[in-house]
């Protein structure tokens, strides 16, 4: 779980720091950089996986395109002078992961802050664009005595916090950064998960091309890898029609992209495959819910299994006998059929990061749009398990409507003047709080006070 995020020099973000809770809506007029903060998490998740420049070309540029020049990801990336970006994440990870070997391991503790400065260097012969340089990378533990602090949401003690944040350690950091004597380079040092025993790891990050938390593959240190695999799996669900209504393959992967491709054989597998389901409930339950979203009358909901071409495909019964295959149902209906699948679906863990979720669901359907949303992430009143995914939901919107579903303090905006060193400008800034838990009254229940972030626009 992200409990917070700090950015700067990232596209148009400029010393913004948000806290996050289970759930979280940030809302805003466009243009004013709320898909940018959705970019800067999808960042640092490829940056645990990717090198630095694979996972620049990934993310959207400033028209919305990829594959571009790593400069469009810089706050003035084409004007003269040093670029650097820096970021800052503080997270609850896994309590048990599994390395690239399949060995099983468990991190020596689980709240932890990871900070990154990346840099830019240049062109030089037959280089086009340039490359990212690693700056600075730093992992450190937050104790549990100082967790109460940093989670600035509504939890409880002794369901949820003290089940996710666990362990403890004293001494060196996990990944620290120095500079060497000589040259003045940064060199990162991998420090051992038993705090000072060993000497640490170094490794100049001047010619590194990728992060150091990136090439943590073993068990030898856990909670480095535990750290990768948290932010590994924070995913941007962009839904997309065709996709959501494409039939797959017996072969194909039984899970859902962040596209909703495999929708059919996702909830296959939570119907027939899942430690105690029963698929007639399972469809029941996911039928019952897309009824009382859509207004649709839904009789059965199934996945039909054709043996000769080997294709699975959702099927719909309406109450007047209609038999509906996906390829047949509204765009709206598609998203929130795709939502009520991820909804009975436990092994679905990390952020969901969703932008505008309101697009494509007709106006009388945004509360239980909004609530189906809410229902996606994890209850911290209760202890995360099967029943309770530790997930997290994050979502955006310059809907009225969406707001208006909140209370009026959850969202709010002012603008005012910014200025850094000799050029002058505006920056909008927004308050973001958490919006409140499962069984809480969404309307006049604020949950913390807001956060002000801001935006260069």
């Amino acid at each position: 779980m992200l409990t917070r995020l700090e950015v700067h020099g990232f596209k148009n973000l400029l010393d913004l720091s948000i806290d996050f809770g289970p759930f979280t809506c940030i809302a805003g007029e466009n243009g004013t950089g709320k898909s940018n903060v959705f970019d800067a998490i999808q960042f640092l998740s490829l940056l645990a996986d990717r090198s630095m420049m694979e996972a620049a070309q990934e993310v959207r540029g400033v028209h919305g395109e990829r594959h571009g020049d790593p400069r469009d990801l810089f706050w003035k990336g084409y004007a003269a002078g040093q670029h650097r970006m820096r970021f800052a994440a503080e997270m609850i990870v896994p309590l048990e992961i599994e390395d690239d070997f399949g060995r099983v391991a468990k991190p020596t503790t689980s709240f932890l802050r990871y900070e990154l400065e990346i840099g830019y260097q240049e062109p030089s012969g037959l280089d086009r664009f340039g490359r990212l340089t690693l700056l600075r990378e730093n992992l450190r533990h937050i104790t549990k005595g100082a967790a109460k602090n940093h989670l600035r949401f509504p939890h409880s003690a002794g369901r949820f916090r003290n089940e996710v944040i666990i362990g403890h350690r004293s001494g060196a950091p996990y990944i620290s950064t120095d500079q060497d004597a000589s040259s003045g380079e940064p060199i990162v040092k991998i420090h051992q998960d038993g705090g000072s025993r060993g000497q640490p790891k170094p490794a100049a990050a001047s010619r590194a091309p990728a992060t150091v938390v990136s090439t943590i593959t073993s068990s030898d240190d856990p909670t480095i890898l535990a750290a990768r695999r948290e932010m590994e799996s924070w995913r941007r669900l962009a839904l997309e029609p065709s996709a959501l209504r494409s039939a797959d393959r017996y072969m194909d992967p039984q899970s859902m992209e962040s596209d909703g491709s495999h929708l059919p054989a996702t909830l296959y597998r939570v119907a027939h495959t899942l430690p105690g389901s029963d698929p007639d409930q399972v469809y029941a339950r996911v039928a019952g819910r897309l009824s009382d979203l859509t207004g649709v009358h839904v009789r059965e909901l199934t996945v039909d299994q054709d043996e000769v071409r080997q294709l699975l495909t959702v099927q719909i019964h309406e109450a007047d006998g209609m038999l509906l295959p996906a390829r047949s149902l509204s765009e709206g209906t598609l998203r929130f059929l795709a939502l009520c699948v991820l909804l009975e679906d436990p092994t679905v863990r990390g952020m969901i990061c969703m932008e505008e979720p309101e697009n494509g669901i007709h106006p009388a359907n945004l509360d239980p749009m909004v609530e189906l949303v809410q229902e996606l992430a994890v209850d911290p009143g209760e202890e995360p398990g099967p029943d309770n995914p530790f997930r997290q939901v994050l979502i955006n919107t310059h809907s009225p409507g969406v707001v208006q579903l909140a209370s009026p303090t959850i969202c709010s905006s002012r603008t005012q003047p910014f200025s850094e060193r000799t050029t002058a400008g505006w920056s909008t800034a927004c308050a973001c709080a958490r919006w409140p838990g499962r069984g809480a009254s969404r309307k006049g229940d604020a949950t913390t006070s807001p956060r002000r972030t801001s935006f260069r626009t």
